[in-house]
């Protein structure tokens, strides 16, 4: 009996010295980061010089944000499709704690119960499957918040290159982390958003014919993958019913709370935030207008015809009851182009020609749009030129 006591308290001393010593492994974040360069604002971060890491400090678990990420440097293959300045997925996440690691949990937004029943919500999300993007060990902490290594959800590929180009039919390509690293010159942090950006190297076998064309070394694919952790709007955004008479696209969720016999489906039209400083008048200035940025690497006489035409814009917001709503100017050259504040235009070459088009960043609950995002194929143009020139030939 004295020897199972003996054991017992032999063994008790040795839990207790173990969890003594991971609490003391957990140091402080100001302890662990105190050589680190410090970035304060939305989620801030601290950028470790010698390792090259990223340290993304938590205070704000399960509440809600933003997650977008883009590709700000391509490949420049219309016939693959990876653009400059395109965007990726947009998440609705929020950072949850299970012991020593945080989640980053991706929230279901189809699936919804639009109703104040707190059990029906739950039901909900009980039913229907949630994504976890990444896990984050805990690296030190204080009473309000906790420090996780970002850095290698940073340096994976979020925005599916390798399986873009195997769909492709381009080669088999994968992650090289021994060529990839934070880049540093694009990551910032902000009041209502946080940056991020990489740079990331893509090794592959069997290169396709695409991929010969644009790359220096075809075996060898660098790109840059961005991720803007963004502060959800507040709640004075009413959203726009979609009608198929208006000549608008939508997003959708299902609205299982809906009554009986009505549809499940519900249609907002995306759009930007307007409001009226003076609802009373019959035109008015917008409390805050609509701004667009030109990329200012588009070259003359192409630049100025951009201002212009898009300034005819604000003539379609004059009839709505608006002045001085929409606005363009050129994007300011210590602006990043993949920041979630600026709507952008981007000049975006490609080795063949391919299409312009528009995307934004949506808040899916609401459709409200939070930045928009419009790509100009550089050689359209170009071939413009062609079109009207062999038209107005003899």
């Amino acid at each position: 009996m004295q020897k199972i006591k003996l054991l017992g308290y032999i063994l008790f001393t040795v839990l207790l010295t173990m969890i003594t010593q991971a609490h003391a492994a957990i140091k402080s974040i100001d302890e662990f980061t105190g050589k680190m360069n410090h970035f304060p604002g939305y989620f801030s971060f601290f950028y470790d010089t010698e390792n090259g890491k990223v340290y993304l400090k938590v205070d704000k678990l399960e509440q809600q944000f933003l997650l977008q990420q883009s590709l700000p440097n391509g490949l420049g293959s219309n016939d693959i499709g990876l653009d400059r300045g395109q965007l990726g997925n947009t998440h609705l996440v929020q950072f949850e704690r299970f012991g020593d690691k945080v989640m980053l949990r991706a929230v279901n937004t189809y699936y919804r119960a639009n109703t104040s029943n707190k059990a029906e919500q739950q039901s909900i999300n009980e039913a229907f499957a949630s994504s976890i993007l990444a896990g984050f060990k805990v690296v030190a902490q204080n009473k309000r918040a906790l420090l996780i290594d970002y850095t290698p959800y940073l340096l994976s590929d979020v925005h599916g290159v390798n399986r873009t180009l195997a769909a492709t039919k381009q080669g088999n390509f994968n992650l090289d982390e021994s060529r990839s690293a934070v880049y540093m010159s694009r990551s910032k942090a902000f009041i209502n958003n946080t940056e991020l950006e990489a740079v990331l190297t893509f090794a592959g076998t069997q290169p396709g014919k695409f991929v010969r064309e644009i790359s220096p070394d075809a075996y060898s694919l660098t790109v840059h993958m961005h991720h803007s952790l963004i502060k959800l709007p507040d709640d004075n955004y009413t959203p726009r019913n979609f009608h198929p008479q208006s000549g608008f696209w939508s997003i959708e969720h299902k609205n299982y709370a809906a009554a009986l016999g009505e549809s499940m489906y519900v249609r907002y039209i995306p759009r930007h935030r307007l409001t009226k400083k003076d609802p009373n008048l019959p035109i008015s200035d917008p409390i805050e207008p609509i701004v667009y940025y030109l990329d200012p690497g588009v070259p003359e006489p192409v630049k100025s015809a951009l201002l212009e035409g898009a300034q005819w814009w604000d003539e379609a917001f004059s009839a709505a009851g608006y002045k001085n709503a929409f606005i363009i100017k050129v994007l300011p050259t210590n602006a990043d182009p993949m920041d979630i504040r600026y709507n952008v235009v981007q000049w975006v070459h490609r080795a063949t020609r391919g299409w312009s088009y528009g995307s934004s960043v949506i808040d899916p609950r609401t459709g409200e749009i939070i930045k928009g995002h419009v790509t100009l194929g550089s050689l359209r143009v170009r071939q413009d030129i062609l079109i009207a020139e062999a038209l107005a030939a003899p």
